[in-house]
């Protein structure tokens, strides 16, 4: 995929779907709890193998078909059944694995302004990458399309990052994800960042 247009525009459809990204549907995901709206978007960060970026393996993960003999480290996460909305491609290319009016199960344990579970109220999108490497400028162009999509449509008010909502027990998206870099990009209002110093 050419790299992104920084004027790029992505539209959902009326069952969840981003348009114009490949679809990869997980098994893994079930329905949100009724009436709860969908407000936070959180960032993650993930390689399979770790540090080892390109391969098809975190779609095979999120969709149960990881040959886990294929790496010593698939081993530890045998068994485990997790899925994120969105995973966003070291080139830009945007894959959707769970439609996001369902829940996806991408943030674990976690709790946001008194709220646990927050898998019930938020969309998660992956990030190809660590938290010891920069993300790439196309990544940064289609993550802030595909927040300025998703705030037409659902009612997030905040972007967070895994860590903000997993304290301690996750890291991600890294200090070297540019969060204002991503404000300036999706037109959010300081306030949307809560977790993060203003400038």
């Amino acid at each position: 995929m050419n790299a992104p247009d920084p004027g790029l525009v992505l539209t959902l459809d009326a069952d969840g779907w981003i348009r114009e990204a490949e679809r990869l549907p997980s098994p893994n995901f079930d329905r949100r709890p009724e009436g709860m709206p969908t407000d936070l978007l959180v960032v993650h960060n993930i390689s399979l193998p770790p540090g080892q970026f390109g391969g098809d393996e975190i779609a095979a993960f999120f969709q149960n078909r990881l040959d886990h003999d294929a790496h010593p480290f698939f081993d530890e996460i045998r068994g485990v059944q997790v899925s994120s909305h969105f995973l966003v491609r070291r080139d830009g290319a945007l894959q959707q694995f769970v439609s996001c009016d369902a829940r996806a199960w991408h943030a674990g344990a976690s709790s946001f302004e008194g709220r646990t579970r927050c898998n019930d109220f938020s969309i998660g999108v992956e990030l190809e990458g660590t938290d010891d490497v920069p993300f790439t400028a196309a990544q940064y162009v289609t993550l802030a399309a595909l927040t300025r999509a998703l705030r037409e449509h659902y009612p997030i008010q905040t972007v967070a990052g895994h860590a903000d909502i997993a304290p301690g027990r996750k890291t991600d998206p890294g200090p070297y994800f540019e969060w204002q870099r991503l404000r300036r990009m999706a037109a959010l209002n300081p306030e949307a960042l809560p977790f993060q110093p203003a400038e």
